[in-house]
């Protein structure tokens, strides 16, 4: 299927089929999101296909019960992770070195991309970041950011996002469908998945086979006029 095609059938479906997907769509669908582009190749990302009877019923209630939750053939949950990049980060410098990178970049590796995506204890560092980008600053270009722990979650979830995009484009250009709900109780599904506190939860996307009046209409965007900028 062509990618612009895949674009345009795209929709948020809310009601599904009995139809199982099989697994080879969810592995492929999951190989393009971890394709995706993201900060720093830090891939500060974790996706949990929940299939667990259990679990499934559980994430359901914390979706509030949707009929998207309900109906779906399976769901999966994406997770903005910030403190992973400690996990990327060995791999990352054996990377660089394997491949010979320029210097900066291997500087950027070994030295800032750690001071970057630390934020420390109680954001003890994020002070101290903010106050020399403040000061760099007023002579030249600078990074603003991310400082805090809060700044490294938004980069975080910034990245899932992206992934998430790969994931649903990729479902459909295996002709299923999907539905990237955010109606949901996070601190149930932070409990239910045991993350870590830094974690946040970006998505919950569901998956199957559309059903009869699975969307509520035509697809609605406003006037392209008031969102496109030519600057």
């Amino acid at each position: 299927m062509d990618f612009f095609d895949a674009v345009e059938i795209r929709r948020s479906i809310r009601r599904y089929t009995s139809k199982p997907v099989p697994e080879i769509v969810m592995r492929k669908a999951l190989q393009a999101a971890l394709l995706a582009p993201n900060s720093s190749n830090a891939q500060t990302w974790d996706f949990f296909w929940v299939r667990s009877s259990e679990k499934r019923e559980k994430l359901v209630i914390a979706c509030l019960g949707q009929s998207a939750a309900r109906t779906a053939a399976e769901l999966l949950v994406v997770v903005a992770s910030p403190s992973a990049w400690r996990r990327s980060w060995p791999d990352l410098k054996m990377y660089v070195d394997k491949i010979d990178a320029p210097g900066p970049v291997k500087i950027y590796y070994y030295k800032l991309f750690p001071w970057l995506y630390r934020w420390g204890w109680f954001n003890s560092l994020a002070f101290i970041k903010w106050i020399m980008a403040s000061l760099i600053g007023f002579f030249r270009p600078m990074v603003r950011g991310p400082f805090s722990r809060t700044g490294v979650q938004t980069v975080a979830i910034k990245s899932a996002a992206l992934a998430a995009e790969n994931f649903v484009l990729a479902i459909s250009a295996q002709g299923f469908s999907t539905c990237m709900m955010e109606g949901f109780d996070e601190s149930r599904v932070r409990r239910l998945l045991r993350l870590k506190r830094s974690d946040r939860v970006v998505m919950v996307i569901a998956v199957g086979e559309e059903a009869d009046k699975g969307t509520w209409g035509p697809r609605f965007r406003i006037n392209s006029d008031k969102v496109v900028h030519e600057v």
